[in-house]
């Protein structure tokens, strides 16, 4: 049942907006009491804060496999990368959304913790470039953190316009976004 309470707000969530959605539209979403809300959230932020957790985790998880593989060269990783954040905006579209459009509302604990992952998330494409440039595959006159505030950017707003289901494909885009970053920072 928290699954589906889970599910159902998200839903919500991504067509209302976090603020227009009440406790009551998400119970009488899936046909249950207030009751059950409670017996799973204390609170509608409490929900949220699952929500933006589950999201964040996974990303980072799939992220990280990727950066640790030592088998992979520097260019298959910063693709892989950006292509598993269109994969994960296909597969949990409407979890980005909220993610990326509600994380405002969640308390000041709680945006402290999604935030520290965040961080994670941007060092580890830092990292990523750091390598790159060790490994000579960048030059190495350009300011990493900002590249990195660039990759995530281009990266994160695609949940606005990205359509699974329009005519260009998770990989066009993905080679795409390697290419023109990789153009930009690459040797001279």
């Amino acid at each position: 049942m928290k699954q589906k309470i889970k599910e159902y707000s998200i839903q919500l969530f991504d067509q209302k907006g976090f603020k227009s959605t009440s406790i009551q539209d998400i119970v009488e979403s899936i046909g249950v009491t207030k009751g059950t809300f409670y017996y799973y959230y204390t609170s509608k932020e409490q929900l949220l804060m699952d929500i933006h957790l589950h999201f964040i985790d996974e990303v980072l998880n799939e992220q990280e496999e990727v950066i640790n593989d030592s088998e992979k060269s520097f260019s298959d990783k910063l693709f892989e990368v950006i292509y598993l954040s269109l994969l994960d905006i296909k597969k949990q579209g409407a979890s980005a959304k909220v993610f990326y459009r509600e994380m405002r509302h969640l308390n000041p604990e709680s945006l402290t913790e999604i935030k520290a992952k965040r961080d994670l998330y941007r060092f580890n494409i830092e990292k990523l470039l750091y390598e790159g440039i060790k490994n000579g595959d960048l030059r190495s006159d350009f300011d990493v953190p900002i590249v990195s505030f660039a990759i995530l950017g281009v990266m994160n707003w695609s949940y606005e316009w990205y359509n699974p289901e329009g005519t260009k494909k998770a990989l066009e885009i993905a080679k795409t976004f390697q290419e023109m970053i990789l153009k930009g920072i690459n040797l001279k």
